[in-house]
């Protein structure tokens, strides 16, 4: 099992202190656990064998293209609003471009998922077999057996009883969460929990915060599912506000016990 944690808000919150607490519920079915930080990037890693030292050497690589990327367009950024393509980008910023402008936010929504990824493939490239990578709640993952993310949901009393199950046919796959109640990152809505999938992590992960937006009460659940049918390339949607869930795609949800 994995667990599809929220991602954190920019202001702290009471809940700050159960930041990583949800990997301890990661079940690692043999696999090594590596972690790797580097400043605001903190990868929980699940592979065949120990990849740290790699998986190190392809965040500071891509958190170089995104930051000198800044350096010569800072309103990438800041931006709420998708930003048009650059033919010139690095290739983990146009992925983040084409993630903002399918979902209709700005590219940094993008952000853990396109890291999750692009560290994700390069491990698979140098030999691993399978592969989980999870940073701060947006999961790239290939594995050669079904598997489960757990939603964690904050106080909601759905927290970690509601779970999705992946086919291993469905893989490699984005499992992102967004929410407005469980750590900083920025969410303007009040959902408990967002989760996407869907095949590009960069896209599951903008989606979320997009949909994540659109819910600010519970009568609101059905409008952002509707807004999830407008976006392509989402291959499921489960939404969670207190003890309200609304779901819509190829989700297949299980009860966690």
């Amino acid at each position: 099992m994995v667990a599809a944690s929220a991602k954190r808000k920019k202001k702290k919150s009471p809940l700050a202190f159960r930041e990583r607490t949800y990997r301890a519920l990661v079940e690692t079915n043999g696999l090594v656990s590596s972690r790797v930080m580097v400043a605001e990037t903190d990868l929980h890693i699940l592979a065949p064998g120990e990849v740290t030292g790699p998986a190190r050497e392809g965040v500071y690589r891509y958190r170089a293209q995104l930051e000198n990327y800044i350096v010569r367009n800072p309103g990438f950024l800041k931006s709420l609003r998708p930003l048009p393509a650059d033919p010139l980008a690095p290739p983990i910023v146009k992925q983040m471009l084409a993630a903002g402008l399918t979902a209709g936010v700005g590219p940094m929504a993008a952000v853990a998922g396109a890291m999750a990824q692009f560290v994700g493939q390069d491990l698979l490239a140098a030999g691993s077999s399978e592969i989980m990578v999870e940073n701060g709640g947006d999961i790239f993952v290939l594995r050669n057996k079904d598997c489960t993310a757990a939603i964690f949901a904050g106080d909601s009393p759905l927290n970690q009883r509601v779970g999705v199950k992946i086919p291993a046919g469905r893989m490699p796959l984005g499992i992102c969460t967004s929410s407005a109640s469980v750590g900083h990152s920025l969410s303007l809505g009040r959902a408990d929990s967002v989760t996407v999938l869907s095949r590009s992590t960069p896209l599951a992960d903008a989606a979320a915060t997009r949909l994540g937006n659109e819910v600010i009460d519970k009568d609101s659940i059905n409008r952002a599912l509707e807004v999830a049918r407008t976006i392509p390339g989402i291959l499921g949607v489960v939404i969670i506000m207190g003890s309200q869930l609304g779901a819509w795609g190829g989700m297949d949800l299980v009860r966690l016990d």
